[in-house]
């Protein structure tokens, strides 16, 4: 499983709303810094999920096209923006078993919240474009809170060249 908090994004306008706010040059930037890194970890996914808000699935668009990912089968789901990690965690453990890598893309802090549930040590603010790598040893999505997680990689675009 692999937690993507969104790119850095625009708050130039004032009057929009949060969930209309667009990616920076800079976020694009960093994201694209992250994709290289998954894509010399050879990452696939079978599934992607993001929140609907413009820089969450802004991002999510960068990262499928960065790795091959087919752009109309990223699923949004509003429970992902709504900002409580327990209907995240519905969202994973109701993933079709056929499924074995999915990226979830949010924001924070509830996507540093979900991670944390997972990590030891935790993370204290999980970055723009900040991704995180768990795995677990069932084939169950469901039976991930019966088995223990294991950190494949946690990394900030600060982290790469």
């Amino acid at each position: 499983m692999y937690l993507v908090r969104h790119a850095k994004s625009s708050w130039e306008e004032p009057e929009g709303s949060d969930m209309d706010r667009p990616l920076l040059e800079k976020g694009i930037k960093r994201t694209l810094k992250v994709i290289r890194f998954l894509n010399e970890r050879h990452v696939k996914i079978d599934q992607m999920i993001t929140s609907p808000a413009t820089r969450a699935f802004q991002t999510a668009i960068l990262v499928a096209k960065g790795i091959g990912y087919p752009e109309d089968k990223i699923r949004v789901e509003q429970k992902i923006y709504d900002g409580y990690y327990d209907r995240i965690l519905d969202l994973i453990y109701a993933t079709a078993n056929e499924i074995n890598s999915l990226m979830i893309f949010g924001h924070n802090p509830t996507i540093t919240h979900l991670a944390n549930l997972f990590l030891h040590p935790g993370v204290d603010l999980l970055p723009t474009t900040g991704t995180i790598c768990i795995s677990f040893d069932t084939g169950k999505w469901e039976s991930i809170p019966s088995v223990d997680p294991v950190s494949e990689f946690v990394v900030f675009p600060k982290m790469l060249p």
